[in-house]
């Protein structure tokens, strides 16, 4: 999934640090839906299409899981807290959310749809 979402943003009018951010923004869904929607179970499916949009790209992440998250009951955690507490993980959304320009969610036909969109200047249409 990585290498593909890397091979898409290479065409794409961005930096090595910002593909790498993307990256990282798609798979942290990806890993999230896998662990928390399918518990881990290795033959259940998750979809990853990608958009061009007329000024940035548009990825989309489609599952049949079980747990549908609630973006909008979503506060970004405190840092401070997290650093201070040792906790590990807990990030994840907080860095998806400052990576992107949108970030959207909701069910569909019995799936659960995440769209990432990024701005890109100078987009490939």
């Amino acid at each position: 999934m990585r290498d593909f979402v890397n091979n898409v943003l290479k065409n794409q009018s961005l930096t090595e640090n910002e593909i790498n951010q993307v990256v990282l923004a798609v798979d942290e869904i990806c890993s999230n839906m896998i662990v928390h929607a399918h518990n881990g179970n290795e033959d259940d499916t998750i979809e990853l299409n990608v958009r061009n949009q007329p000024e940035g790209i548009l990825f989309e992440i489609v599952d049949k899981g079980d747990n549908l998250f609630n973006l909008k009951g979503y506060q970004d955690p405190s840092i401070h807290d997290i650093i201070q507490q040792g906790k590990k993980g807990g990030v994840g959304l907080f860095l998806v959310r400052k990576i992107m320009d949108n970030v959207e969610v909701f069910n569909e036909d019995s799936q659960h749809i995440w769209r990432l969109y990024k701005k890109i200047s100078d987009a490939k249409k």
